[in-house]
């Protein structure tokens, strides 16, 4: 039943229960009348809360130790490996996601680079057997550009940092993030296919 037919359900209680008062008739009646309309007023109140205990929107993943490693490569690009799979867009942007490689960034000892423009390539290496979402558009991927604004690209608008979803086929399952400028995203995806014996 809607909430709207429910309120008027109340309404024509009340309405009964206050004619029934006027007319000085029934006064127990009209009061059984009032009593339930006041019960009918509090399941809908109860069903129209926000209990604690239950998440609005989308709910949130529970917090988890992520290892992962992270590199500037001989080509100048950032690579970060972490030993897990994104998680399902379903769930709120994780923090441990992004924790993770903020904690890999800074406890990095080498030089940071930091990219004018520049390509985001998020590749999954995962099977058949051992991967968690199989649609690339329901992967919670937003957290890795919102840990490296700011620190390896000034922005994560459309312009400044493209994004690619990939996927490997693998028995053992990881997500390799790479970051590296736009202009050399030919020469990433010509290593990715192994032709110059060099494979990513």
């Amino acid at each position: 039943m809607s909430r709207e037919k429910q309120l008027k359900e109340v309404a024509a209680l009340l309405s009964h229960a206050e004619g029934m008062v006027r007319l000085n008739y029934n006064l127990i009646e009209a009061q059984t009348e009032v009593e339930k309309a006041a019960v009918k007023l509090c399941g809908l109140n109860e069903s129209a809360l926000i209990r604690p205990e239950e998440p609005t929107g989308k709910p949130a993943l529970r917090p988890s130790e992520i290892l992962g490693e992270m590199e500037v490569n001989q080509f100048g690009w950032v690579h970060i490996t972490l030993h897990t799979l994104l998680p399902h867009c379903r769930y709120r942007t994780p923090e441990f996601l992004q924790t993770t490689i903020s904690r890999l960034l800074r406890s990095y000892k080498g030089k940071l680079p930091c990219f004018e423009k520049a390509i985001l390539i998020i590749n999954e290496h995962c099977d058949l057997l051992n991967r968690q979402i199989y649609d690339q558009d329901n992967k919670g991927w937003k957290a890795v550009p919102n840990a490296i604004k700011g620190v390896l690209v000034p922005d994560d608008d459309q312009f400044t940092l493209e994004l690619a979803l990939l996927s490997t086929l693998d028995g053992t399952p990881s997500c390799h993030i790479y970051l590296l400028p736009q202009e050399e995203a030919g020469e990433f995806f010509a290593l990715r296919t192994g032709q110059y014996g060099f494979c990513l």
